[in-house]
């Protein structure tokens, strides 16, 4: 009778109802929709305005005088342009910042019904260790003021992130990946994307959901792109096979590659790394031009740290996978210039490993090469994981796992590199440190317990 009461009141019977609901499914794992909602079209989620928007911060040449920026737009702007001036702790700046005309690409048409345009503009003549902001626009319509710094001129200290495929429901499962990452690790110079940032590379809602969920990032700390081969994949019927036709003009990355692979195989350098990027999508005398290349690059290097980054790795994660071509080319000039780094994607799960040590009398875990191989995945998507391409091919995994989502912090001081591998939440699954003596030769200390090892051992031990 007090319920019946009760729920004569509109608003009673609203609480009311609200109230036993809760009491009476306190959990559920589905969500609640309403019936009369529909899903917003994605032509009108990611269509272009005059309003500036994926804008980021990437390099074409020095690191310490120069920064470039790439954002979007609908095709009615006319006047794109940027300003910049040295960072202030008031808004005084403002009066003195500089304007730069932006170039433009042509009209970009994907798979929605619309087309849009992308901007770059390249600050020059910066100064070294210098706090800039900078904001884009027309002249009218301007995004926020957005900040960054200048590499130093010497080798000094600094950090960078490096994370494989985000491909697949990117907004949804990858956003907070690439913000724990920035929260790990917000001094980061960089971010090292190992290919296959989506799923198809003329999808442009799918690039709006990569832009989106990196969000601001992006217009702070620069990126350094591979692209995989999904960013050759079409999700249109018909359309000509090739990379994107998004990559270049939303990227502004270096042109000091071999020609033909302008923007996709490059080299940057900063503070005493240099960082090249490959692209393996491409074989034969494709990639037998980029081989060539890689070796004037290694052998003209002034930098005390070389990492080189490509999507398809030299030892595959999954079952079935066998890279064997990017393996026989690459390989001896990653063993013969020792090559600190390789960071890799495309397999969907995380391995770390080296080449074995085979010689008489040594440990086999020893390392043979001294560098460093990594296949990792931030995004959604999983594949099942073997150690076989590896051991058949004469390396050692040394950490590995699957199902899991991983950003990885790379600190380098000096004479040290240290790495950490952590998971979507933030444990830390895998580290080592690198340190290089005087002599030149180096030292690779694991810094956490090798978890993939201890079970290898155990499932060893159990046979016998």
């Amino acid at each position: 009778m007090v319920v019946k009461k009760i729920l004569k009141s509109s608003k009673s019977r609203t609480i009311l109802l609200s109230a036993l609901l809760i009491g009476a499914v306190p959990t559920m794992n589905v969500a609640l929709a309403d019936l009369t909602a529909t899903k917003y079209p994605a032509a009108e989620t990611y269509k272009p305005t005059p309003i500036p928007d994926r804008i980021i911060l990437s390099w074409k040449g020095d690191t310490a005088t120069t920064q470039a920026v790439s954002w979007r737009t609908d095709v009615n702007v006319v006047t794109p342009q940027a300003q910049i001036a040295v960072a202030e702790d008031g808004p005084a700046f403002k009066a003195k910042a500089k304007t730069v005309m932006a170039e433009s690409s042509s009209e970009v048409k994907g798979n929605q019904p619309y087309t849009a345009k992308f901007h770059t503009v390249n600050f020059e003549n910066l100064n070294p260790s210098t706090k800039y902001l900078y904001r884009v626009g027309d002249g009218v319509n301007w995004s926020e003021w957005f900040e960054f710094s200048t590499a130093s001129d010497k080798s000094e200290p600094f950090s960078f992130l490096y994370v494989g495929d985000a491909q697949n429901d990117i907004l949804e499962h990858w956003s907070r990946v690439i913000r724990n990452a920035y929260s790990d690790l917000p001094d980061a110079k960089f971010i090292i994307h190992a290919g296959d940032l989506i799923n198809h590379g003329d999808a442009d809602e799918q690039w709006g959901e990569w832009f989106k969920a990196g969000g601001w990032l992006n217009g702070m700390v620069s990126s350094i792109p591979t692209p995989g081969n999904h960013e050759y994949s079409k999700i249109v019927k018909g359309e000509p096979s090739g990379l994107s036709q998004y990559w270049r003009p939303q990227f502004a990355l270096p042109e000091n590659g071999p020609t033909g692979f302008e923007e996709t195989v490059y080299y940057t350098d900063y503070q005493g790394m240099r960082i090249i990027s490959l692209d393996t999508n491409v074989k034969g005398s494709n990639l037998d031009k980029q081989v060539a290349w890689l070796e004037q690059v290694l052998e003209n290097n002034p930098n005390k740290w070389t990492v080189i980054t490509f999507h398809h790795p030299i030892y595959a994660n999954s079952p079935g996978r066998d890279n064997v071509e990017v393996r026989n080319k690459l390989l001896p000039l990653i063993e013969k210039y020792s090559v600190d780094l390789v960071l890799q994607g495309h397999d969907h799960s995380y391995a770390r490993g080296h080449v074995t040590n085979k010689a008489s009398g040594q440990n086999a875990m020893s390392t043979k090469s001294d560098t460093v191989f990594v296949v990792s995945v931030s995004g959604p998507k999983m594949y099942d994981f073997t150690s076989k391409n590896w051991d058949e091919n004469g390396a050692q995994v040394r950490n590995a796992i699957k199902d899991t989502q991983l950003y990885q912090l790379v600190r380098v001081n000096g004479d040290t590199l240290s790495y950490e591998a952590r998971t979507a939440t933030g444990n830390l699954f895998d580290g080592f440190e690198i340190n290089k003596t005087p002599s030149g030769q180096k030292q690779i200390k694991e810094t956490t317990n090798t978890q993939w090892e201890k079970e290898k051992q155990e499932e060893k031990n159990a046979k016998n």
